[in-house]
């Protein structure tokens, strides 16, 4: 169970957090993940605290090596473990693993199967390459701040790092479809995504809109950009978001007992709905005004009309759905005791995610990954006083 990808070895190169990301997608399902790390340089620098939350989130369940790279004793190494490993994922600014000789046409001459996976900002290749990019400046120039947020309130950037996670789920998607490849052609190949890119195939609907009728999308906070109503509305006690598809129209109008809207000409039809938006809003709001929040979600929900909560993360995770699907995981750390951190939304029937492992200590698995490799005692010596590993 949870060993799907066992057979496959995993070298991560990565930091920050799409990388590890895509590297975690690995680890979670069952490959051997080595992370290194470089010699003197606890890589849990730009995330907060080794034990912190977002460390033990990001790399859980790898094994970790310190590895220097800039020196031909630790790329000498690094070869050896790419000649039997599966795959390489980093996410170094273009031209850093050219200079390092860690980029895919090196590897590939040493082991053609390698599966190589490289997420930058903007792509390996163009007139921003070179650029630094982190997840927020690829939401602004993906659109999307200028989509999110309240009329008139300038751009609003996603409270998550949105283009980050796409981007390394993407990355490990992309990687699982070259190993795929690679049972029916032997060859390795070059995985390629970006931030920018993973941020505009996000916008999914919205950028559609754009290349397809030229429509430019507004901000229109809360509601929906195409369907009305939809949004978050005020209740007695606090918000609910409230949801009808179209064809819901009729059936929601009654439970809201606004039964004298269904047949109104400012409201018959979607197209009409959407030019009354604001008079719209504005009576389903003196409804909604009226009920407690758990009033309308039973009362919406009985009638098959969508309808939620609008939890603090607190609340998300005392949910009864949430706590029933399992997806805060529980982890056992010799540093830190007991702690949760966030599972799998993925199912497998038979061979589902394997058991969370906590993050690996700085270095933790140097000598077993060296010896491993035919490095002797002595040998793991000199590299130690070399400054290697």
């Amino acid at each position: 169970m949870g060993q799907v990808l066992s057979d496959y070895t995993v070298l991560d190169l990565t930091r920050a957090r799409a990388g590890p990301t895509a590297a975690r997608q690995m680890a979670d399902w069952g490959a051997d993940v080595i992370k290194i790390e470089a010699p003197g340089q606890d890589a849990s620098g730009d995330l907060g605290r080794r034990h912190g939350p977002d460390f033990q989130n990001l790399h859980r369940s790898k094994r970790s090596m310190t590895l220097d790279l800039k020196l031909e004793a630790g790329r000498e190494i690094f070869h050896r473990l790419a000649a039997g490993a599966d795959v390489v994922i980093e996410n170094y600014r273009p031209g850093v693993k050219h200079r390092l000789g860690v980029d895919y046409e090196t590897l590939a001459a040493i082991n053609p199967g390698i599966v190589y996976a490289s997420i930058s900002g903007f792509g390996q290749d163009g007139p921003y390459r070179d650029r630094p990019c982190l997840d927020q400046i690829a939401q602004g120039i993906g659109g999307h701040m200028a989509l999110t947020g309240e009329p008139g309130r300038g751009p609003m950037r996603s409270g998550a790092a949105i283009s980050d996670v796409t981007a390394g789920i993407l990355a490990a998607n992309g990687i699982l479809l070259a190993l795929l490849e690679r049972e029916r052609s032997g060859k390795g190949q070059w995985v390629q995504t970006s931030l920018l890119e993973a941020q505009i195939f996000l916008l999914d609907f919205q950028a559609a809109r754009w290349l397809v009728d030229r429509d430019l999308p507004p901000q229109v906070g809360n509601d929906h950009p195409t369907n009305v109503p939809m949004g978050a509305f005020e209740t007695r006690d606090g918000h609910v978001n409230i949801a009808p598809m179209p064809d819901m129209w009729p059936g929601f109008c009654r439970a809201m007992g606004l039964d004298e809207l269904i047949d109104h000409p400012d409201y018959r039809t979607l197209e009409a709905r959407y030019r009354n938006r604001a008079a719209l809003n504005a009576a389903i709001a003196a409804a909604a005004r009226a009920r407690s929040s758990a009033d309308w979600i039973e009362r919406l929900n009985r009638a098959g009309i969508p309808c939620g909560p609008i939890y603090s993360l607190d609340q998300t995770f005392a949910d009864p759905q949430v706590r029933h699907a399992g997806i805060a995981q529980p982890v056992d750390s010799p540093a830190m005791g007991r702690i949760e951190l966030v599972g799998q939304p993925i199912r497998l029937t038979r061979t589902p995610s394997r058991a969370l492992a906590p993050a690996p200590e700085y270095g933790a698995h140097t000598a077993e990954i060296l010896t491993a490799l035919g490095y002797t005692p002595d040998d793991l010596a000199a590299l130690e006083a070399d400054g290697a590993v």
